[in-house]
């Protein structure tokens, strides 16, 4: 239960911050940095108890890279797509009234920027957090969250620099994302979240 609850915490935390600080524009420009940054002190706060995922496809990286279970799987996908929901509420009742553009988005740039940076980050997150190379190392919440940084001020312009289902998620309910367009970030950042977990079981044969 007391990893549930952190992953709740650690997503709502980081979508908030999407939400209000990209979304609604109350950070512009320095969105980036407050995504990256909120999502860097989530991992210190809440890694040493639930793994800090944040993230249902790197939830998903980690469990195809054999260090999570099923059962682990499934309920941190569904608490952290409630949280990202759950931040919509708060995020509109913190900025009232203000209204939400669609993003814009194009087929094959959104796709491979939301799989480029899926990837980066379950990347990230499977060999600093989870390889014995970097076994108690305390830089790993500093390199996934400026993992997303370097997403978000690289592709976020093109694809809303997501990568991240929860985030999607979020962005879906409160208006960015719209339903016909769901498919060009879940799609990729599952694919992201897979070929991330096979290529450092590829690249780590050692680490079972």
């Amino acid at each position: 239960m007391k990893k549930l609850l952190v992953e709740f915490i650690g997503t709502f935390f980081l979508t908030l911050t999407v939400a209000t600080a990209a979304v609604l524009g109350t950070g512009t420009p320095y969105a980036p940095f407050a995504i990256g940054s909120v999502l860097m002190v989530m991992i210190y706060a809440g890694g040493h108890v639930s793994g800090a995922h944040y993230n249902p496809a790197v939830s998903l990286a980690v469990y195809l890279r054999g260090r999570s279970s099923l059962q682990d799987l499934i309920s941190y996908i569904v608490v952290q797509l409630l949280a990202g929901v759950a931040a919509v509420f708060v995020a509109k009742a913190l900025v009232p009234g203000q209204g939400v553009d669609p993003l814009a988005l194009k087929s094959t740039p959104t796709l491979i920027s939301e799989l480029l940076f899926t990837f980066a980050l379950a990347w990230v997150v499977l060999s600093t957090a989870t390889a014995k190379a970097t076994s108690g190392n305390s830089n790993y919440g500093l390199a996934i969250g400026f993992t997303v940084l370097v997403g978000a001020i690289t592709v976020g312009s093109i694809s809303g620099g997501a990568f991240n289902p929860a985030v999607s998620t979020m962005l879906l309910v409160i208006g960015k994302l719209r339903i016909g367009d769901c498919w060009l970030h879940f799609l990729p950042q599952v694919l992201g979240a897979v070929v991330a977990a096979y290529a450092f079981k590829t690249t780590h044969p050692e680490d079972r």
